[in-house]
């Protein structure tokens, strides 16, 4: 006759003791959000990665144009020959702007920083989605590193700004070191709305073919091509309107880098308080836009 015999039930250890046991060794859940400081420290260990990242994307991006890097500067000059010739020529846009060329290749210039940081920031994870599966890291990286090649690109196009500048007479002044501050505050803003398009992006990819409309939309309004000056000293147009126009964020940091440039463009030229209006927008999004894109860590890590 068998005898049969009782395994006793494991023994199990108290949940508070497991988890003291995790804290001991630095173990966390799986997927879980870090804390906001944590998550700071994280970017900040792996910031040679993202400008690496940067200048890998950059450098790749007109590998097998025959120009190659030349059309960085290319494009936008060819851009804002074209609105030179529709908006300043055809439209008479430019009667009455002092240096307009110089004023519209600056707006157009400092225009498709915020525009190729907002398109690239809006497709960040969605179009990276091996890279997010395939390795562990702070996924902020990959809007603020494109946002980091779209200012590199700038750059390289500033380069050719400051030829037409002198080439039309426009002396170098100590205001162009208001250019520092400017972009320093455009950046900001510029990978804050980044953060909030890729968040968007990633769980309704139809928003990156929105995009182009809705930019082309803020372009007309953000005195890339006339001048917002102008036009709000026109009775016609309502109050609302014309804060509205003045305090679109991007016309303020268009008007900054105007100003720092451009001898002619005067301080009257731009809106009240415009030093605290980029200030309030680099804030508003950038610190904003981090924060939400920091409360979606734990589903990108689950992606």
């Amino acid at each position: 006759m068998s005898q049969v015999l009782d395994t006793p039930p494991p023994i199990q250890a108290p949940a508070d003791d497991l988890k003291a046991l995790a804290a001991r060794h630095g173990l966390s859940v799986s997927g879980a959000r870090p804390s906001l400081p944590e998550y700071i420290r994280q970017l900040w260990d792996r910031r040679h990665f993202i400008t690496a990242f940067a200048t890998a994307k950059l450098t790749a991006q007109y590998s097998e144009a025959k120009l190659g890097q030349v059309w960085q500067v290319m494009t936008p000059l060819l851009n804002a020959a074209v609105y030179y010739f529709i908006f300043g020529v055809l439209l008479g846009t430019k009667r009455g702007v002092p240096d307009y060329i110089p004023f519209l290749v600056t707006g157009v210039f400092v225009w498709t920083f915020t525009q190729s940081s907002i398109q690239v920031g809006t497709r960040a994870i969605s179009g990276n989605l091996g890279l997010v599966r395939a390795l562990h890291f702070p996924r902020a990286a990959l809007p603020i590193s494109f946002c980091i090649q779209q200012l590199q690109q700038l750059l390289f196009s500033m380069a050719a700004l400051v030829v037409i500048l002198l080439c039309f007479g426009v002396p170098v002044s100590v205001s162009w070191v208001l250019v520092i501050p400017a972009l320093f505050l455009q950046f900001t803003f510029n990978a804050g709305v980044a953060m909030i398009m890729a968040r968007w992006g990633a769980k309704t990819p139809d928003i990156a073919q929105l995009m182009p409309f809705i930019l082309r939309t803020w372009m007309y309004v953000s005195g890339v091509m006339w001048s917002i000056d102008k036009l709000t000293k026109n009775d016609h147009l309502p109050h609302v309107v014309t804060v509205l126009l003045q305090t679109n964020p991007a016309a303020v940091y268009i008007d900054l880098m105007r100003f720092a440039l451009i001898d002619s463009f005067h301080a009257r030229q731009l809106p009240p308080h415009v030093w605290p209006i980029a200030v309030g927008w680099a804030l508003l999004a950038g610190v904003g836009g981090f924060i939400y894109f920091w409360k979606a860590e734990e589903t990108y890590g689950r992606g």
